[in-house]
């Protein structure tokens, strides 16, 4: 039974209160509050038609023993997404074909008595908490509970699944639904799942379309492993276990997708602002950090401690080519490390060669490490003792503020994925590189950064 602005069907829990919460969220993609945001909402509420006809197939269809006085039905239900002429009813996932959760069983105790004919009679009764017999056998509900682990059954269950049983096919209906829920396109994601089908755990009995979808919600939204399991319809150990085996096997598919061009193919696809301005450039390069859950540790808080934050964070370096692709992310640091010292321990200076040049904010102060390499670096001009800058060193400046922008926007579609726009729970700061090359990669999945129009 529902009420109110919720819908009526049966186990689904969307309401209007979600949707007014969506809107005062904000949008990183856009960077404006969602009410505002052309993002569309995850779903819409309908309501019940009128006409006496329609009203009853309606009511027919969801099942209702005691129907509320308002009816509302949400847009997953619907196969249009919304009542139309050729689909008016609610049609899908109605509760109804899903079979009923089963039940804890309560504890029993099952005493054997001995007759004096030495025949044994059995009694059951509900159990005692403060009695104990050695004759007492107890049965334990945990294996009614988690029969999902059953390996003897998990074949008959994947024979079974078909494709409406997959949760993915009901979050993902379009690109706009990919785009929320993975931060990429919908084709690319059945490439991508595709691509992964032989690095399945046979452990796992849900499909790999929706392991890779629990993984990628975990990094484009950072909901807790709680909210997750319950819509995948799982216990939240085994949506733990899920994500951290596909953070593993994602970062090992995509770490190609990070690849530092070469020089021919750098200039072939150099935007015509930096063919005009500054042909020679390799790579723009930045820092970036994420807040981290304060460790227990005293000396990794010393480390991790930023002072520009007043956080601890973990820093990183992100290189990006002339067209927008990010060419190198480097293993995320302590808060505390300086861009130097990142820069020099990183391992980037190893892809540079002699005649590169490398656009940088006025923080790094990697010359001398540069220099060694006979490469160029192009940074902002310094005002010195005071000096206003000269009017070529104001034009050069813009010039370089006008490019130097891309690597920032890069950096921004990166913090796209919450999970490195939030703070990064200390349980999962160990895998944080492999987070940073996976979010990386999808982003380089992603359509152009920079798009020439001349």
């Amino acid at each position: 039974m529902s009420s109110g602005s919720t819908c009526a069907v049966v186990g689904c829990h969307n309401n209007s209160r979600k949707l007014k919460n969506a809107l005062e969220t904000f949008c990183l993609e856009h960077q404006q509050l969602r009410k505002a945001c052309p993002c569309p909402l995850p779903y819409a509420l309908h309501s019940m038609p009128r006409k006496e006809d329609r009203k009853l197939a309606w009511l027919a269809a969801l099942r209702l023993k005691h129907p509320p006085k308002r009816v509302y039905v949400c847009s997953f239900h619907f196969i249009d997404k919304k009542p139309t002429e050729l689909h008016p009813n609610p049609e899908l996932y109605l509760g109804y074909d899903r079979p009923p959760p089963k039940k804890r069983r309560r504890l029993t105790r099952t005493t054997l008595s001995v007759t004096a004919s030495n025949q044994a009679s059995i009694s059951t009764q509900p159990p005692e908490p403060h009695l104990h017999s050695v004759h007492t056998q107890w049965e334990d509900p945990s294996q009614q509970d988690h029969q999902y682990c059953n390996r003897s059954r998990r074949k008959d269950v994947q024979d079974k699944m078909t494709q409406c049983d997959e949760v993915a096919y009901f979050i993902l209906q379009n690109d706009a639904d990919a785009l929320l829920y993975t931060g990429i396109a919908l084709e690319t994601f059945n490439t991508l799942v595709s691509t992964l089908e032989g690095y399945d755990n046979n452990e796992f009995t849900m499909p790999v379309r929706d392991q890779v979808l629990t993984t990628l919600m975990k990094l484009k939204s950072n909901r807790v492993i709680g909210d997750l399991s319950r819509q995948f319809h799982i216990s939240q150990s085994m949506a733990s276990k899920i994500i951290s085996h596909w953070l593993d096997k994602l970062e090992e598919v995509l770490r190609p997708l990070i690849p530092w061009l070469p020089k021919e193919t750098i200039q072939a696809t150099m935007p015509e602002a930096f063919k005009k301005n500054f042909p020679n450039s390799t790579c723009i390069i930045d820092c970036s950090e994420t807040l981290l859950q304060k460790p227990r540790n005293l000396g990794s808080r010393g480390e991790s401690y930023s002072h520009y934050y007043s956080h601890n964070t973990v820093k990183y370096l992100v290189a990006v080519a002339p067209c927008g692709l990010i060419m190198f992310v480097s293993a995320a640091y302590g808060g505390r490390c300086s861009d130097k010292f990142i820069t020099m321990d990183s391992g980037i200076l190893t892809y540079l060669k002699p005649g590169d040049e490398v656009m940088a904010d006025r923080g790094f102060t990697i010359k001398d490490l540069l220099f060694e390499r006979k490469v160029r670096l192009v940074i902002p001009a310094f005002t010195k003792k005071r000096r206003p800058l000269t009017e070529e060193q104001v034009t050069y400046t813009r010039w370089i503020a006008n490019v130097r922008i891309h690597v920032e926007r890069a950096i921004r579609r990166l913090k796209v994925y919450k999970i490195l726009s939030q703070i990064v729970p200390i349980s999962m700061a160990p895998k944080v590189d492999k987070i940073l090359r996976i979010c990386a990669a999808l982003v380089n999945l992603r359509e152009d950064l920079i798009r020439d129009t001349q």
